[in-house]
Order: structure tokens, then C-alpha cells, then sequence
């Protein structure tokens, strides 16, 4: 019976072939004016587009039956996707109407009608889409479905693309292996960015990274801050380098300089005694160099220029106290506060003696001998200080120097040492009778126990 309907399928097929050849014959010699019959009538006649097996269409949901959706496709026959196919679609619905993809899976089936898979239309789709990123060279965010020894693989779509170890960010310094099969486990199931890096449908490959992703998103991040940034902006960043001639501070993706001389209106001879790398601070935008892709910034905009008020704290004949910054050949520069600085020239020194105690940091009486803000300039004299002045200012100062050691040492004797805390602490459980002793360390059990599992920490991006 099996060779029976064997042999009738193959005449049933041979007769098939017979006709689409002589249709194929007559069809050169058909013209606009011949009438239509039965030999000359075929599918190429009627306008329809005969479907073959692997190709991808558009068709209509004409009907749902028990067997599956009756979709029309543009062919002499009706296209059916099986209800096998339908269930690996999830709960996604469809309903009458409704245009979906199909691909053709068989041209004619034992029916006589055309199988579809709308499945395997929306893999190609996903197919399709997984080249356009990797043309396109866009970045994308998927979720981890499950790790293994070689990396981690991740949703696409109705596809599964994997990210080699070798291609995600923080790994490659991880030497024991134990530790690296922890971090992979604790990213199931988090979202990231990635980007589309290999793509063979033949081999249905599907590579990802999330090293190319983070490339890409910081290349274009630096593309949208040149884009925003403008002179005068205040800005949030991290120092991330520190030279001794300033400091790099990054915006969030991108670079820029704040000099040595736009660090403070102070003398700051080293930013490494100042400012650690990590540090978060506020920056103001002086200039952006889009073609060089160059920012400059400043710490000091942000606060006002000490000169514009020096003229009110530094009246003539004040007495200040100040700090030897720099020792020149003419005098000595001595600073009043950040970003002010008055010159002592040698001809207002008490003597050729006070120039050699004075060194870079000693503390130093001076008055006020002239004032020039616009020049930026403060005459400072020692010489015209009176005798009287220089007493009292010496014994202030004892009088201030014995006031921080008194400080100190309080601050050392308010400290209680170990050994007595101990003791204190021996003599204070003595109150406690032994029924509240022991719930209390039953108390701190119990609590141990609620705080004793492992966090996983999550490698950074």
C-alpha cells in the first residue's frame, strides 16, 4: 500500500512538472490578444507569485481553525501555519486581518496547501535586525539568560547571542577561576549594554560584546558633551589624573583641563597635596575646542576674585599677619590670604638679620604701607612696625599657641584607653542577672545568623 501511494504521489508530481513545462513553452507565445483557456491559464496569468520554500513574505490572517491560521499569501493557494508553530510564539494572539510575516516552508504540502512559520519569520526578522546593528554599529540592551565557563549567553529577540569572557568589562584581570565563574553567575538575569559583533545565519551565530558597547556609548557620549558644553557652565565631575601641571577631570565621558593657575586664586604648588583621584568637584566651563576635542576648566571661577574686595580688609596702616611665600633677590612676597599676596621689600625689613631667619612658610607682622588693587599690588613694611604693636602681637600669638596645646591635650584625656574601657564595660555587666545575659547573647545569635549570607557584588560596567 506504502509503494502504492508512493508511485501515485510521483505521477501525481511528474504530471505536475508536464504542465508547468508546457506552460513554460506556450507561455512565450501567448499574446495581448489571445483569449484565456484552460492550457494557457496558469498562476504567472492570474498574477500570482509562485512561493518557494525558505522565503520570506508579508501575508494576511484570513481565518483561525483548529489546525492553525489560514493565511493569504498572494499565491493560487492558501497559505497554513500549524498549530506546532503558533506554540513556540508564546501567548503572543493573532486575529483576521491582522498582516504578519510567514516563511514558506513548504510550497505544496500533502493538502495541497502552502505551510508557513510565522516562528521562523520572526527569527529571520531577528536575523535581519542583528546585521542592520552590526552595519550600523549600534549599541543595544539585553538580558543574561545563563552563564557558562566561556561567558554568558543573552536574549536577542527569539534568538540567543553569546558574550565571550574575553569580551565582557572587568574580567580580564580575574586570575582565579573560581572567581570569574561567581561573577558570570552573578549577572544572570541583569540587563546590558551591548554590541553586535559577528553574525553568520548559517551557523546561526550570534556574537556579542560588552567591551565594543562600552567603546561605542563612550565615543558617543564625548559626541553629545562637545555638543552641550558652552563657556560658563558649571559642571559635576571626578578628578581622574593629576599632573603637576593641573588636573584632568572627567565630565561623564569626556576629558578636560583645569591649569595649575585656574586651581585656586592661592599659590598651589603641587595638586597632588590638594586633590585625589575619584574626587568629586565642581569645574566652570572656560573654553571648548570641538575640533581638538579639548575642554577648558577652572575651580577658582567659582568663587569670587579676593581682589574686587581686597581694598576694604587691607586699609592703609592695618597691621596683618601673613605667610612668606616666595623669597626674591628685591624682598619677600608674603601672603595675606589665598589668591592675595603683598610685597616686603629689603628696604622695609627690620634688618639684614630678619632677611636670613625669614624662610618660605615663617609667619611674619607686616603693616600696610600702600595699596594698589588694580595692579594687584600691596606694599607691606616691618620696619614701621612699633614696638608696642610687635609685643602685643607676640604675646597673642603665645597666648593663641598655648590655647591649642591646652585643646590637645584635653582632646587626649577626654580619650579613655583600652584597658579601661574594658574594665568599665566588665563593671557595667555586673548590674545584669544571668537570665538577662543569656538572652542577650541568644539575641546577638539569632542576628548573626538573619546577616551570614554572601552578597554577590555585581562587576562594574
Amino acid at each position: 500500500m506504502e509503494n502504492a501511494a508512493g508511485r501515485k504521489q510521483q505521477r501525481e508530481r511528474c504530471e505536475e512538472l508536464e504542465v508547468e513545462l508546457e506552460f513554460k513553452e506556450h507561455k512565450g507565445n501567448v499574446t495581448e490578444t489571445e483569449p484565456l483557456s484552460m492550457e494557457n491559464l496558469g498562476e504567472g496569468a492570474l498574477g500570482f507569485d509562485e512561493p518557494h520554500r525558505g522565503q520570506l513574505r508579508e501575508g494576511t490572517i484570513m481565518q483561525r481553525r483548529e489546525d492553525g491560521l489560514v493565511v493569504d499569501i498572494g499565491a493560487k493557494r492558501d497559505g497554513i501555519v500549524p498549530l506546532a508553530d503558533l506554540a513556540q510564539l508564546g501567548e503572543e494572539t493573532f486575529e483576521p486581518g491582522q498582516t504578519v510575516p510567514v516563511i514558506v516552508v513548504q510550497p505544496r504540502n500533502n493538502d495541497g496547501n502552502v505551510e508557513l512559520s510565522i516562528a521562523q519569520a520572526k527569527q529571520q526578522e531577528d536575523w535581519l535586525k542583528a546585521e542592520q546593528m552590526k552595519n550600523e554599529e549600534t549599541v543595544c540592551e539585553a538580558t543574561v539568560l545563563e552563564s557558562n565557563r566561556g561567558g554568558l549567553t543573552v536574549e536577542f529577540g527569539r534568538l540567543r547571542g553569546f558574550v565571550p569572557m574575553s569580551q565582557l568589562i572587568g574580567f580580564g584581570q580575574i586570575r582565579q577561576a573560581t572567581e570569574r565563574y561567581r561573577r558570570l553567575n552573578a549577572l544572570v538575569g541583569k540587563k546590558m549594554l551591548l554590541k553586535v559583533i559577528e553574525v553568520n545565519r548559517g551557523r546561526r551565530r550570534l556574537i556579542l560584546s560588552q567591551q565594543a558597547a562600552a567603546k561605542e556609548w563612550r565615543a558617543e557620549r564625548r559626541r553629545q558633551l562637545l555638543e552641550e558644553l558652552q563657556p560658563g557652565q558649571v559642571r559635576t565631575g571626578r578628578v581622574s589624573q593629576i599632573t603637576n601641571f593641573g588636573l584632568f577631570i572627567n565630565l561623564g565621558g569626556l576629558d578636560g583641563l583645569v591649569h595649575v593657575s585656574e586651581l585656586s586664586w592661592g599659590r598651589i604648588e603641587n595638586p597632588a597635596e590638594v586633590y585625589h583621584v575619584g574626587q568629586r568637584i565642581k569645574v566652570k566651563v572656560l573654553s571648548v575646542d570641538r575640533e581638538r576635542q579639548r575642554i577648558a576648566l577652572s575651580i577658582k571661577a567659582l568663587v569670587p576674585d579676593p581682589w574686587e574686595t581686597a581694598e576694604q580688609r587691607y586699609t592703609i596702616g592695618k597691621l596683618v599677619e601673613g605667610k612668606v611665600s616666595q623669597m626674591a633677590d628685591f624682598g619677600v612676597f608674603v601672603e595675606l590670604e589665598p589668591g592675595v599676596e603683598g610685597l616686603l621689600h629689603n628696604s622695609e625689613l627690620l634688618s639684614d638679620e630678619q632677611r636670613e631667619e625669614l624662610a618660605v612658610g615663617t609667619n611674619v607682622l607686616v603693616k600696610v604701607i600702600r595699596i594698589e588693587p588694580d595692579r594687584r599690588r600691596i606694599g607691606l613694611s616691618a620696619r614701621r612696625v612699633g614696638r608696642e604693636e610687635w609685643e602685643q602681637w607676640y604675646a597673642e600669638a603665645a597666648a593663641r599657641a598655648e590655647a591649642q596645646e591646652q585643646a590637645r591635650r584635653e582632646a587626649q584625656a577626654q580619650a579613655v584607653p583600652e584597658s579601661e574601657s574594658a574594665e568599665s564595660l566588665l563593671a557595667e555587666d555586673e548590674i545584669f542577672d544571668e537570665e538577662t545575659l543569656d538572652s542577650d547573647i541568644l539575641l546577638d545569635d539569632e542576628t548573626s545568623e538573619d546577616f551570614s549570607e554572601d552578597v554577590l557584588e555585581t562587576p562594574e560596567a
